[in-house]
C-alpha cells in the first residue's frame, strides 16, 4: 500500500494504492459525502480485489483531505475527480470508475468524458430519503459504459425495487442500509454482506477484461 497527493483545481486530493502483482484492471473508487475511504465496502474491495488481478486506488476528494465535514457541490466533486484521473489512467490499465453514494454519482456523470472502462456504483443515491420524486436515475442511466450497482435491500436512498430498467446490473445486499451495514438481528452477518459485495465485483470485473 502506498499513498500520494495530487493537486486538482478543487484542491489537494489523495490516492491510496492497493496494487495487484499482475494487474489487468484498476478500480479507482471514491467515498461518499458523509464518510471517507475507511467505509466498510471500500476497505473490503481494497483487501480482496488485488488478489484477483485488479489494483485498487482509494481516492479521497480534496474537501476530505482538507478536513472539512461537509462535501461541496456536485460540480466541485466532478472537478476533483477529473483532476486525479490522469494519475489513475497513467499506468495504462483499463480504469473502472467507482464510488459510493455521492462518489457513485460522480463516477456516472464523468465516465464517458474521462474514458472509463466501466462504472461501479456502491449505494447509488437514487433519491433523497423520502423524496422519490427527486430521482437521479438519469445520472445512472447516462453513464454510457458497463455499470454495476451494489445496493442495500433497505437503503432509504433507493431500494433495489425502485431502480428503473436499464442496461446496468444491480446486485442486492439483503437487509443492508445505505452504508451496506446489516442489522444485528438480520439472518445475514456483516462479514457475509461484504462477501456478497466483493464476490459480485470480482465476478463482474472478470467479465470486463
Amino acid at each position: 500500500m502506498s499513498s500520494e497527493t495530487i493537486e486538482t483545481d478543487a484542491g489537494t486530493a489523495r490516492v491510496t494504492w492497493h496494487r495487484a502483482r499482475e494487474p489487468r484492471l484498476l478500480l479507482a473508487v471514491s467515498h461518499g459525502a458523509g464518510g471517507g475511504i475507511e467505509a466498510r465496502d471500500l476497505r473490503a474491495l481494497a483487501d480482496v480485489l488485488p488478489g484477483h488481478g485488479v489494483s485498487v486506488a482509494l481516492v479521497e476528494q480534496p474537501w476530505r483531505v482538507a478536513g472539512k465535514k461537509v462535501a461541496p457541490a456536485p460540480k466541485t466533486l466532478d472537478t476533483g475527480w477529473r483532476g486525479v484521473w490522469p494519475a489513475l489512467a497513467g499506468p495504462g490499465l483499463p480504469v473502472i470508475s467507482g464510488g459510493r453514494s455521492a462518489g457513485a454519482r460522480v463516477a456516472c456523470r464523468t465516465a464517458t468524458e474521462l474514458g472509463a472502462a466501466a462504472v461501479l456504483a456502491l449505494g447509488f443515491p437514487l433519491h433523497p430519503p423520502g423524496r422519490p420524486e427527486k430521482s437521479r436515475a438519469a445520472e445512472l442511466l447516462g453513464a454510457g459504459v458497463p455499470t454495476l450497482v451494489v445496493q442495500g435491500g433497505n437503503d432509504p436512498f433507493g431500494r433495489p425495487e425502485e431502480f428503473p430498467a436499464g442496461s446496468y446490473e444491480l446486485v442486492e445486499v439483503p437487509y443492508a442500509d445505505h452504508g451496506l451495514a446489516v442489522p444485528k438481528k438480520a439472518p445475514l452477518g456483516q462479514d457475509q454482506a461484504m462477501e456478497i459485495v466483493t464476490a459480485a465485483v470480482v465476478r463482474w470485473s472478470a467479465s470486463l477484461a
